[in-house]
């Protein structure tokens, strides 16, 4: 052991916070360009309009198991035409342990979805791709924002964690 670092007592070894990621999934998946063919002629004339809706579920499953599930909608538009409809819920099961009751809930909107979001954007990217459009390269999401948001809306008591953006 390095003297620059302090031995850890078995104690502190227990309390320590553990996140461990069970598993991940599509849970659902779907994408539509509903005027296609027409609308990839717009491709050229106009630049998309792209909203991106993002929500944030969780849900215990077991005593200290939780599904976390990232939604993410987006109607993009091109002159005001629907040019696609892509939506995903990426789900991840993740045991939680040695974590203070009042830690849980912000471990749950912004870790969990934080480990989440790289592989659902590559599927995004990937649908929109294969959809005969640009692949569509979400920004990072600022998860610790969101959660502030839902907590100043007052959305911090009982019910299962949930985010919206």
């Amino acid at each position: 052991m390095s003297d620059t670092q302090p031995a850890q007592s078995a104690d502190s070894a227990e309390t320590a916070v553990q996140l461990t990621v069970n598993g991940q999934y599509v849970k659902d998946l779907s994408f539509e360009v509903p005027n296609a063919p027409m609308i990839f002629s717009e491709l050229s004339k106009a630049a998309p309009e792209i909203p991106i809706g993002v929500d944030i579920e969780a849900q215990q499953i077991g005593e200290r198991s939780f599904e976390v599930v990232l939604k993410i909608n987006i109607e993009a538009k091109i002159s005001g035409k629907t040019a696609f409809i892509a939506e995903l819920s990426y789900g991840g099961i993740f045991t939680v342990a040695g974590i203070a009751p009042e830690h849980l809930q912000p471990m749950l909107l912004i870790e969990c979805p934080r480990l989440l979001f790289p592989f659902a954007r590559n599927i995004i990217a990937d649908m929109t791709r294969d959809g005969g459009f640009p692949p569509l390269m979400m920004q990072p999401i600022d998860f610790v924002a969101l959660f502030r948001q839902r907590m100043a809306q007052g959305d911090n008591g009982g019910g299962e964690p949930h985010a919206t953006a």
